[in-house]
């Protein structure tokens, strides 16, 4: 930068006081913050503090209920066996999800910035400088999908990302409401079209998006609540259903005795509950993070814990054990149809179709702030990071960091991989995931035990953070085990190559993170010195001029 140039108006800004004020961001003293930006510069820009409790709720509920309550069931039953165990397990997905959630809201409450697992990496592990922030990077960036398939039910374990089947099914249900045969590039075309609008609508109309997001999410509330409701009809024995309460009675009868069979129905569910960390990612636009946090979170996941629990009732009412284990992806449609006739399950497709919809814009508006935030803290990008952390081009949305979580959704819709490929995408963005869990809950002991005197609004009772320690290194392992069928999801692929390429992205990451900043610096005699950019959206941006070192 040359001399005497005005700082400011060039948009530049000087090191500040990195211990802030206000609104949570004194907990970020003490030297626990995370991060190069200050609490104020990592919230600066955009549209400010807009979400209301309503709208975080809405944001979890949004992401949790997409197409899996419409679905999963029947492979959960086909997987236990047994009526009570398959009820036994959603609860015990209710049960772990929120061990997580409380995991999350201890950091939430903490550190109350956008980005989520990003920053409590950054808070916890510190050196080498980076390294968490770039594995952490290659893993949003490399897996950032937005499409998720054409089978509804092959695990998801990724609360954020891969919603390739999600657009996919949205585009099947659409061509089956409409009487039309899903050919497959009609389907990656509808799909196309979505994403598409999805990034348009988030990227150019924020508050339009929002709207729509939370309608959706009210509309998914109210189609749930219409499935439990007609369940208590049935069971109260005043429609054509004979025997309702048949499923309810020696309700374990035929429980699988094999844990591998309970391991692949407990990923199952966690995926149907996934979404509950979603309003950690969009803090910095979160009116009184702090208690918003505290109330969405337990609220969102709650509602939809209940109707879960209940519409799973319903189902069990409707239908005979063996009707529903051979619906396949099909049981909402199979309840429809045994309740209101064949006219029911069009419009059953009109109504999944319009919940994945939701989930596709609501897990959009998410990542890309995910996205925006790695830009921010300086991760090298192509192009440089000002473009992709700004809010270009109304200022207040980020329609870059949108871009970034668009291109490699394109890629995997266009791509026409063999049928193998879809399960094995999708289980390699899970994979990094739970590690990166593993690392969280590790840390959460660590600053308990490093830093006990730094005020929590929100600190989880450690038994249970030890439950959900306990559950991240099974979900580890497990994969490694032998399957009951042998050869897994993804033969002739050995079942556990996913999670060979899984730890290969992160590892990636770390040979990313020493190119730049050991190895480049060292070939070539630089020194990486930071500084401040303020953009001008007022967005501040951590960027790195190359000073020679002689």
């Amino acid at each position: 930068m040359a001399t005497g140039v005005d700082m400011k108006r060039e948009g530049y800004l000087e090191k500040v006081d990195e211990t802030s004020v206000g609104n949570g961001s004194e907990l970020e003293g003490d030297n626990v913050h995370p991060g190069e930006l200050s609490f104020e510069e990592d919230a600066a820009g955009g549209m400010g503090r807009h979400l209301g409790v309503f709208s975080c709720t809405m944001l979890i509920v949004g992401r949790i209920i997409g197409t899996g309550i419409f679905s999963t069931p029947s492979s959960i039953l086909n997987s236990v066996g047994s009526v009570g165990a398959s009820l036994m397990l959603w609860v015990l997905g209710f049960a772990l999800s929120f061990c997580g959630l409380f995991v999350w809201l201890e950091y939430g409450t903490m550190f109350p910035r956008s980005g989520g697992e990003k920053v409590y990496l950054e808070a916890v592990y510190k050196k080498p400088k980076f390294l968490a922030t770039v594995i952490f990077a290659m893993n949003a960036i490399l897996l950032g999908f937005t499409a998720s398939g054409c089978i509804v039910g092959v695990l998801l374990l990724l609360p954020l990302r891969c919603q390739i089947i999600v657009l996919k099914v949205f585009a099947n249900n659409i061509l089956i409401a409409a009487g039309h045969a899903a050919q497959r590039w009609v389907v990656r075309g509808i799909a196309l079209g979505v994403i598409f609008f999805v990034t348009i609508l988030h990227g150019l109309t924020p508050k339009l998006g929002i709207a729509l997001m939370n309608a959706l999410s009210m509309f998914k509330i109210i189609i749930l609540l219409f499935v439990v409701v007609t369940g208590w009809v049935i069971l109260s024995g005043k429609t054509h259903i004979t025997d309702p309460h048949a499923n309810f009675r020696d309700t374990f009868a035929g429980s699988s005795h094999s844990s591998n069979d309970y391991a692949t129905a407990t990923f199952k569910v966690l995926n149907a509950y996934a979404g509950w960390s979603n309003v950690n990612y969009v803090l910095n636009e979160v009116k009184n993070p702090v208690r918003t946090l505290k109330i969405a979170g337990p609220l969102g996941l709650g509602i939809c814990a209940v109707l879960y629990l209940l519409a799973n009732v319903a189902y069990f009412a409707a239908a005979t054990k063996a009707e529903i284990r051979k619906s396949g992806v099909t049981v909402a449609s199979l309840f429809f149809g045994k309740v209101f006739g064949t006219e029911a399950q069009r419009a059953l497709s009109v109504i999944v179709a319009l919940s994945a919809l939701g989930n596709v814009i609501t897990v959009t508006y998410a990542a890309s702030r995910v996205n925006q935030e790695l830009a921010k803290e300086g991760v090298p990008l192509p192009f440089g990071n000002r473009f992709w952390a700004s809010n270009w081009p109304t200022g207040k949305s980020p329609l870059p960091g949108l871009i970034v979580h668009l291109i490699p959704s394109v890629i995997v819709i266009i791509a026409p991989p063999p049928q193998v490929a879809y399960p094995f995408i999708l289980d390699v963005e899970g994979y990094p995931q739970q590690i990166i869990n593993l690392f969280i809950i590790l840390g959460l002991f660590w600053l308990r035990w490093k830093k006990p005197n730094v005020h929590r609004p929100f600190k989880i009772w450690l038994p249970l953070a030890v439950f959900f320690l306990a559950a991240a290194v099974f979900l580890i392992i497990a994969p490694f085990l032998h399957p009951a069928n042998k050869v897994g999801d993804t033969p002739p692929l050995p079942y556990y190559l996913y999670c060979l390429v899984g730890i290969a992205i992160m590892l990636f990451g770390v040979v990313y993170w020493a190119v730049w900043r050991v190895v480049l610096p060292k070939v070539f005699k630089y020194e990486l010195i930071p500084r401040k950019v303020v953009l001008e959206d007022g967005t501040v941006v951590n960027v790195f001029s190359r000073k020679k070192i002689e």
